[in-house]
């Protein structure tokens, strides 16, 4: 039996380990795992089914979880692979958490859709425990792509909901480590990196090692063609023909390099685990 919200973990794991450990069986598995999940638990409207057993079809509507972790981990799968199609995927899924799931009144995600079964309460699960909140889980999600698109309502709508449980995170920090990790993205002055180039092209995979060669895990990273319809890509040049980075901030850049030493010396110190 399938649940997409447990596979959308599963996914982001073995995503980021094949980048970290070098190794491409994991990363293979990621991706067929996001094939799977695309051709069987996605509609063409782009809503998520929840369940899948084989023998039958997927059912159920989709809750938060499944579209906050399923988002994460085609993130996490981006920054392994640079196929663009698992980004342009993760934004979709953020679009349906903004439209069907977000709660004007009072900010954060309901756990079901407004067209979700008619329920005598609508719940809202804030608390992190074995797995993170898919609350906490969405305002990352937020977080991350609004430095990827230049998208200011997503940040806006992440630090809402995490400014709202100030409280409980200072008088329960154990029980909202998730959202303790959200605010410190947003506490920590993020950053992006551009890296302009043909990914594969070993200029350009030279300066992705260097941005992956130690723990900084409040960084955003994009890789490929000037060409890309992703803001943080769009319309940047390469230096001498080269493959370059830039290294920003809310998308205001440093000066771009293109070799790996000049881009370790822009890179943000890196985090002891």
């Amino acid at each position: 039996k399938v649940l997409t919200a447990w596979n959308g973990l599963m996914l982001a794991a073995f995503a980021e380990a094949g980048r970290v450990l070098n190794r491409p069986d994991y990363t293979e598995t990621a991706v067929h795992n996001a094939q799977f999940l695309y051709q069987t638990m996605r509609r063409e409207n782009g809503r998520l089914l929840r369940t899948w057993k084989s023998g039958s079809e997927a059912k159920y509507n989709g809750y938060l979880e499944d579209y906050a972790y399923l988002a994460d981990g085609l993130l996490a799968l981006y920054q392994t692979t640079f196929d663009e199609r698992w980004f342009h995927w993760a934004h979709e899924l953020a679009e349906t958490m903004r439209t069907h799931f977000y709660d004007a009144d009072h900010g954060g995600f309901f756990d079901t859709s407004d067209d979700h079964e008619a329920l005598i309460h609508r719940p809202k699960d804030l608390q992190d425990n074995a797995v993170p909140s898919a609350n906490a889980m969405a305002a990352q999600v937020l977080l991350k792509l609004s430095l990827y698109l230049g998208n200011e309502k997503y940040w806006e709508l992440a630090e809402t909901a995490v400014s709202s449980l100030y409280g409980a995170m200072v008088q329960y920090p154990n029980a909202f480590a998730h959202w303790l990790c959200a605010a410190v993205f947003i506490t920590s002055q993020p950053q992006e990196i551009a890296i302009i180039g043909d990914v594969g092209s070993p200029d350009t995979e030279a300066l992705i090692d260097t941005t992956f060669a130690a723990f900084r895990p409040n960084l955003v990273v994009a890789a490929g063609s000037p060409s890309s319809d992703i803001p943080l890509l769009t319309q940047r040049k390469r230096l001498d023909d080269k493959a370059t980075a830039y290294v920003c901030r809310r998308f205001v850049c440093q000066q771009p390099v293109n070799s790996p030493e000049a881009l370790a010396a822009q890179l943000p110190a890196a985090v002891r685990p």
